[in-house]
């Protein structure tokens, strides 16, 4: 059952938590995708229960029940874990990240190296305007448009993602699929059906029920500079990445891939974005033997 709590961050921001899995347990924190909330996948609680896995998550500022944080960068991301993981008398915790979740949970690798004993990726985005990365390349129409709206950004970026919100807006977990179809592979496609497709709805209109601020402060977050540097990761980490993406394309992970130390990457010619999801058992199992 998955369990709230209010968290106060440093600067006094309200930061909604969400726990399930085993109340005993190690902890884990879960950054979520973009956009989404905290809230824990039912699947995934019930694995971490069964493993001892303490499931920690948290709406990023601006979703769900977070203040928003404009202006935030992925590294301000370890401030607000290290603000939780107190509140909950937590000391040292793994973490993973999927999608837009995967910088943020990098973040606490690289910032919180006392606490933070291993990171996992889960198709995760890269940085923005860097040499090796064409960022765009290979990303469906859907993302390609959001991304063109964020560079303009001001209000032509928030019409934008008021009207995406709009156009999602009495859809159901049968329909989620045809509505995004233009940032969907066959492979996902043919997943996002069922329990999954009922958590995302669920999770976008928890996330987006007070307005667009997450969306857009995570969309800028990622194409400015993110705060820290991937040299600086000294933890254990895992990445997971599928070349059948047209939301995060597999670019991405492999220039990741090259560049965080000691990485023990899996990149796979099956797999696309949310078919990775299945495999979050696997990554619970990987981060526990981290501890």
């Amino acid at each position: 059952m998955d369990a709230l709590t209010d968290v106060r961050a440093p600067d006094g921001r309200t930061l909604r938590v969400h726990e399930d899995g085993d109340p005993d347990g190690v902890a884990i924190v879960v950054h979520h995708g973009t956009p989404s909330s905290g809230l824990l996948y039912p699947p995934h609680a019930q694995d971490a229960a069964e493993r001892g896995i303490r499931l920690v998550g948290y709406d990023r500022p601006g979703y769900g029940g977070s203040t928003p944080q404009p202006g935030r960068s992925v590294a301000d991301a370890a401030a607000d874990v290290e603000a939780l993981v107190d509140t909950l008398g937590i000391e040292r915790f793994a973490t993973y990240g999927a999608s837009g979740g995967g910088p943020h949970a990098l973040a606490c690798g690289a910032l919180l190296p006392e606490r933070c004993v291993a990171v996992a990726t889960i198709a995760s985005v890269g940085p923005y305007d860097v040499d090796g990365l064409v960022w765009l390349a290979g990303m469906g129409e859907g993302n390609q448009r959001e991304i063109a709206a964020a560079l303009e950004g001001g209000e032509t970026f928030e019409r934008f993602l008021v009207g995406e919100v709009a156009s999602l807006d009495g859809v159901t977990a049968d329909g989620l699929a045809q509505a995004i179809v233009t940032h969907l592979s066959a492979v996902d496609a043919a997943v996002l059906t069922g329990d999954l497709a009922a958590f995302l709805v669920s999770s976008i209109r928890d996330a987006t029920r007070d307005g667009i601020a997450g969306w857009r402060d995570d969309d800028y977050a990622f194409l400015r500079a993110w705060g820290f540097e991937l040299g600086e990761i000294r933890v254990p980490v895992l990445l997971r990445q599928g070349r059948q993406d047209l939301m995060v394309p597999f670019a991405h992970g492999v220039w990741l891939a090259e560049r965080i130390p000691g990485v023990q990457a899996e990149l796979s010619e099956e797999h696309g974005h949310l078919t990775l999801l299945a495999g979050v058992p696997e990554v619970h199992a990987w981060l526990l033997e981290r501890f």
